[in-house]
């Protein structure tokens, strides 16, 4: 998006779209993210991408047409570390301003946050172990 673009200041299906895409290409060339994504989604990106369309039309418009369990697709991802919800989160956080304006880019980033919390409890807490979790 350049500098002459108007920022979205809605949330629509079509923003949405607009977000995972951006954010997506940017994952696939982050040399910490692009081996995770890639083993994880080895051939087609499309399938994929549609699933996020409908996670986060269901996460920001509440229109229920995401239907998985995050969860345990990410605990079947090999080589997933805590470090890496950070990563994620500033490539996300940088892509939201880029495209919305300053509120809708805060409400977007708000639940990129939350939700990436609750990933990494679920994946990486132990109650035998302090949270969070110490860089190695």
């Amino acid at each position: 998006m350049n500098s002459c673009t108007t920022k979205l200041n809605y949330v629509s299906e079509d923003g949405i779209r607009q977000l995972v895409d951006a954010f997506y290409a940017k994952v696939r060339i982050d040399p910490e993210l692009a081996p995770i994504f890639e083993r994880a989604i080895p051939g087609d990106w499309q399938p994929h991408l549609t699933k996020m369309y409908a996670f986060w039309s269901s996460v920001m418009l509440t229109t229920g047409r995401y239907k998985g369990n995050p969860v345990a697709k990410h605990l079947a991802i090999p080589g997933i570390q805590p470090h890496l919800f950070q990563r994620w989160l500033r490539l996300f956080n940088e892509t939201c301003r880029e495209l919305f304006d300053d509120p809708v880019s805060a409400e977007f980033r708000a639940k990129a946050e939350r939700i990436a919390e609750s990933l990494k409890l679920a994946l990486f807490y132990r109650p035998d172990r302090p949270w969070p979790l110490q860089a190695e």
